[in-house]
């Protein structure tokens, strides 16, 4: 039975202080997974003809590029580039973020563009620092997407708001077939608000619920673990994160 929730694969954030790809490549697959969001470190997303070869590096090492990002829109006219960039990989979801002073016209023109190319746009919520992190926020802008617009719920992130706000099984249910893609991340709090990078499921995240959630709401979009410790040697951390995901589909 296909069970989408737990067909992930890994940010490529995870492995920013290695710059080649075809190291990056071989570092996903030795953490057990087969596919990879691109972000900017590895990629430059302005230029689609030189990113046709980076896509080439990674189908020939047998990784499937299934999202980019995450990217900050604004309304610019490169950020057609980006969808191109996606297109030329195959993939079908960007990871994104707005800003406050722009998001009026940035939202729109990026729906536009998620509906031209056949490509969903997926928020990123980034905690409580950042414009879009808080579920008000989002109810907005997911208002002036016209449905090609809609979440992607790192659920570390979401969590850093608070429990009465940030809790990663409510807004699955709240956003459902809004929500198109998932970063799973976990983390610790001290008593100074403080957050820690912990193995997925090893922290605060309720992660069997969490995944219950998504199956519940049908869930069929991009999913990866994101892993932000041990930033010079991420595979072994990596690695029993996806361990731990691999537990659910044995439970």
């Amino acid at each position: 039975m296909s069970r989408p929730a737990l067909d992930f694969g890994v940010q490529s954030w995870c492995f920013r202080h290695t710059k080649d790809n075809p190291s990056v490549a071989d570092k996903v697959k030795a953490i057990g997974v087969r596919s990879v969001e691109l972000c900017g470190v590895h990629a430059d997303f302005a230029d689609p003809r030189g990113f046709s070869e980076v896509v080439q590096v990674y189908r020939d090492k047998g990784v499937e590029i299934v999202s980019i990002g995450v990217q900050t829109f604004t309304g610019a006219d490169v950020e057609k580039k980006w969808f191109e960039c996606a297109a030329l990989a195959g993939a079908t979801h960007i990871s994104a973020h707005f800003n406050v002073d722009s998001f009026a016209t940035a939202v729109p023109r990026t729906a536009a563009m998620a509906k031209d190319f056949g490509i969903k746009v997926g928020i990123h919520c980034h905690g409580g620092y950042q414009f879009g992190g808080s579920p008000d926020i989002l109810d907005h802008l997911t208002s002036l997407g016209g449905g090609q617009i809609g979440l992607c719920i790192d659920t570390a992130w979401c969590m850093q708001i608070g429990p009465r706000q940030g809790d990663p099984v409510a807004w699955v249910k709240r956003y459902g077939d809004l929500v198109f893609g998932v970063h799973y991340k976990d983390f610790t709090f001290g008593p100074d608000a403080g957050w820690q990078d912990v193995v997925v499921g090893t922290g605060t995240l309720d992660l069997p619920a969490f995944v219950a959630a998504l199956e519940a709401a049908n869930f069929r979009g991009m999913a990866v673990l994101e892993y932000e410790g041990d930033v010079e040697n991420p595979v072994p951390a990596l690695t029993q994160c996806v361990n731990e995901m691999r537990a659910l589909t044995r439970g």
